[in-house]
């Protein structure tokens, strides 16, 4: 008896604490569902703890016996899930811990109050058969309308579109509208990490001849690197791109709300003798969704040519790079993963070169291990978003200088 009631008592305290937490606070409803079953599951293991003391001692409720028996499956299947959940996802010893030893006691429970010989009201083929039909209906309600709608994919969309260009007074110079627009047709809010608009000039020749297939098949082997990606053409002779404008287009931390619409107008400013012959327009962010994950105090730290920087290599790219690091710390979606995993940090880099700019993020751990991408993608919602390449070309404008 000592045993039953005491692990019930333990598995109350901690299911109730988990559930309160998760029905309060957790960012999408699958949690905010958990929660309510484990405030459930709670309850039973409370009362089951006084059907332990009645079943064993006082014997003034005829059914004391099976309630205590149902009461501790309970308390069974919820300890199992939760120490699977912390064997799967979870970096806490103590909890792993005290999660090993609520299963364990509740399978002593099961079994203590089994031997008590605990006679069920019922014909025992039909309490199978509605477990078993209670079982489904729960797995199916749960897969429709809890698994699938947190699996469902959206994203913001990003467009770029160029204005009129417009010449300086003296006609020395000239400047291109860039409109920058991100439109949230989904059902989820998103979190900006960081955002980038970018200007590409290209030297773009002609051949009088039609080129070779041995140039057609250099050009094709650029485009394992996307900055350096360009069409096949049989006149055209494309040269490296240079970066000519980079800039963040929205204040990075900002939430973009469903249905929302954010807007941003750039100017890219050329002198009328530019050597190049058309400008490529480029626009990414990096995103995290709002029901996977909140991110504390995402911040500016310093950037990768600081000594002592702590720039990853792979993002400089072995000093071709430089990069202006944001960073800022995780918090889970939910109460169990926020108490039973260590604090993820979230690092956000500005990166920039001769020949490009993108963001790029990486999720770590206080020993340093990375999140892979998948887990990036879908236990934290981070998602990259781009537009681009958006080209246009300068001979109607540099053919004005004599006009």
């Amino acid at each position: 008896m000592a045993l039953s009631l005491l692990v019930l008592l333990l598995t109350t305290v901690v299911l109730g604490y988990f559930g309160v937490e998760d029905l309060e606070s957790a960012l999408n409803f699958p949690g905010r569902m958990t929660g309510a079953a484990l405030i459930v599951s709670a309850i039973i293991t409370f009362l089951g703890a006084a059907a332990v003391l009645d079943h064993w001692i006082w014997h003034s409720f005829p059914y004391s016996g099976p309630v205590a028996l149902v009461s501790t499956f309970v308390a069974l299947l919820s300890n199992v899930l939760l120490l699977a959940g912390m064997l799967k996802d979870g970096d806490s010893e103590p909890y792993r811990a005290v999660f090993c030893a609520l299963t364990a006691g509740s399978i002593g429970a099961v079994f203590a109050v089994w031997r008590t010989s605990v006679v069920i009201p019922a014909p025992k083929r039909v309490a199978a058969t509605l477990i078993v039909t209670s079982l489904i209906a729960v797995g199916n309600f749960g897969y429709q309308n809890l698994y699938m709608p947190s699996q469902r994919e959206s994203e913001p969309v990003v467009k770029l579109a160029t204005g009129t260009p417009v010449m300086s007074k003296d006609r020395k110079a000239f400047s291109v509208p860039v409109d920058i627009t991100m439109e949230n047709h989904s059902d989820v809010a998103f979190y900006v990490l960081g955002d980038i608009f970018h200007a590409m000039g290209q030297r773009v020749s002609l051949s009088r001849r039609d080129r070779l297939r041995q140039q057609w098949r250099t050009d094709s082997e650029q485009w394992s690197s996307f900055e350096g990606a360009n069409p096949l053409s049989r006149r055209e002779i494309h040269h490296p791109g240079e970066l000519v404008e980079a800039q963040p287009g929205m204040p990075y931390g900002q939430w973009i709300d469903p249905g929302s619409t954010f807007s941003a107008r750039m100017v890219l400013q050329l002198p009328m003798d530019t050597p190049y012959d058309q400008v490529t327009f480029y626009a990414s962010a990096s995103l995290a969704r709002k029901d996977r994950m909140r991110v504390e105090n995402l911040r500016f730290t310093g950037n990768s040519w600081q000594r002592g920087a702590d720039t990853p290599g792979w993002v400089t790219n072995k000093k071709e790079w430089d990069a202006l690091v944001f960073k800022g710390k995780i918090h889970e979606s939910n109460a169990i993963d926020e108490h039973t995993r260590d604090r993820r940090t979230l690092s956000v880099y500005w990166r920039f070169g001769a020949h490009g700019a993108d963001i790029m993020e990486a999720v770590t751990s206080p020993g340093g291990a990375g999140a892979s991408p998948s887990e990036a993608q879908f236990r934290y919602g981070i998602r990259d978003i781009q537009t681009g390449p958006v080209e246009r070309t300068l001979w109607d404008i540099k053919s004005q200088r004599s006009t």
